[in-house]
């Protein structure tokens, strides 16, 4: 029996899963993160090697069994070039598993897979790699890939150039439209009210020292995305307004990565993945919609599995070849 470890290293966590040639999840570990570019390659080297160890212990293996780890694929958030796959795949060839864990591993260097988070995300989704993983959570990016192989990225710059149609984008615009119409710059909005109950303020001045003065980063903003959101779905023009531009935003990432990969007429999955595509506005519903009308015959699904399964998959495929 072949196994291999298929790892989700995120900005804010780790996830590894111990899977048999069978595609059976035997182990499931999780760590904090190993986003390359913010946490440094210690960092991550700690985070990859903490959750293998807890997805292997996870599985309860008798001692008298042995598990031979055959590949592995890592799909990491911050790799996108050359150098960093060299960085990490110089990673995975020094960890160390403690001898206390029933696993030896032969892993060849073609069995060794390092990508982008996006890939897994899209293989997990659909559980293969043909088709588009929309991405929009705190950040997004849309990602694809044809039954030619051929991928086509689009977006994905982080919150400074990029990250239209993310939690972060939606949630500083609902920001910027409260303190418009605080200043009397722009026309009413339920947002204001909304943003000074929801943090406790006193007036929406306060937000200056909230924001600036006490270090708030992107995770921080994006957490108030759910609020233009909710006002959106009451019926606020303005927080609609956000909401149909975000949604607008997606809808042109993911045209341009069709009209990269797929030809009119063929049939291919969209997955959809991230926070803002549950919310109350229904953007889900109008993203689809406005699908339809660019590829008739997209599909537009749910995640059928997580991205580290999705790794696991390709650590699988790497057997194979």
């Amino acid at each position: 029996m072949n196994y291999v470890f298929g790892i989700d290293g995120g900005g804010t966590k780790t996830i590894c899963v111990l899977m048999d040639e069978n595609t059976v999840v035997l182990g499931r570990g999780e760590a904090g993160p190993s986003n390359y570019q913010t946490q440094g390659i210690e960092k991550v080297k700690e985070s990859i090697q903490l959750a293998i160890e807890r997805a292997v212990l996870s599985a309860n293996i008798e001692p008298r069994i042995n598990l031979n780890i055959q590949a592995i694929c890592l799909g990491l958030a911050g790799v996108g070039r050359p150098k960093d796959i060299e960085i990490v795949q110089f990673v995975v060839q020094n960890l160390q598993l403690t001898n206390t864990l029933p696993v030896t591993r032969s892993l060849l260097p073609r069995n060794i897979v390092i990508c982008s988070d996006c890939a897994i995300a899209l293989v997990g989704g659909t559980g293969h790699s043909v088709g588009i993983t929309v991405i929009s959570g705190t950040g997004s990016i849309v990602f694809g890939q044809n039954r030619q192989g051929k991928t086509k990225r689009v977006g994905g710059w982080g919150y400074i150039l990029g990250d239209e149609g993310s939690g972060y984008d939606i949630a500083v615009q609902g920001l910027q439209a409260a303190l418009k119409f605080y200043d009397g710059r722009s026309e009413f909005t339920v947002l204001a009210e909304k943003f000074q109950q929801h943090l406790r303020l006193n007036n929406l001045e306060e937000l200056v020292e909230l924001v600036y003065r006490s270090g708030w980063g992107v995770t921080e903003i994006s957490a108030l995305a759910p609020i233009v959101d909710r006002a959106a779905a009451l019926g606020d023009r303005v927080a609609d307004g956000i909401i149909e531009r975000a949604v607008a935003e997606l809808t042109f990432s993911t045209k341009t990565a069709i009209a990269a990969l797929f030809e009119p007429t063929e049939e291919f999955e969209i997955v959809m993945i991230g926070g803002v595509w549950g919310g109350e506005a229904n953007c889900w519903g109008r993203f689809e919609s406005a699908i339809s009308a660019i590829a008739p015959k997209a599909q537009v699904i749910s995640p059928r599995y997580e991205p580290a399964f999705g790794a696991g998959l390709l650590a699988l495929n790497a057997l194979k070849n």
